[in-house]
């Protein structure tokens, strides 16, 4: 390289700068979605389900339930909080969900029901990493 080609030490300091940047925003990137992996997921119990008749295949049919069941199953240890509104319907319709949820293969003691929606707000199921 001749004189007129090396880098300035300005230019180093920047070329370093920008490199250091890039490898933080990309480590910052990996743990964000690291902490997302380790994050609880939450499925939404369309209002529809209540509509018709239910059976097992009915009640696994719904993309929410299959879903929330399927990342239970993967991951041992795991915890489900079904999410519902105040009132008598809300609740019953919680307890019904979580017979279904026992005759899909959760066990009965790692089923949860909280009463933190809104009485309009659909059922959600939130599926939980243990620690």
């Amino acid at each position: 390289m001749t004189e007129t080609q090396k880098p300035s030490l300005a230019q180093d300091f920047i070329r370093v700068r920008l490199r250091s940047s890039a490898v933080a925003s990309c480590l910052g990137a990996g743990l964000a979605c690291a902490a997302l992996g380790a994050a609880a997921q939450t499925f939404v119990v369309p209002p529809e389900l209540w509509d018709r008749p239910r059976s097992g295949r009915a009640v696994l049919e719904q993309p929410a339930i299959r879903q929330a069941v399927n990342t239970y199953l993967a991951q041992p240890g795991a915890r489900i909080v079904v999410h519902h509104g105040s009132g008598q319907e809300s609740a019953l319709l919680a307890e019904e969900l979580r017979a279904w949820l026992m005759a899909l293969a959760v066990d009965t003691e790692r089923i949860a029901l909280r009463n933190d929606l809104e009485p309009s707000e659909p059922l959600r199921i939130e599926v939980v990493r243990e620690p």
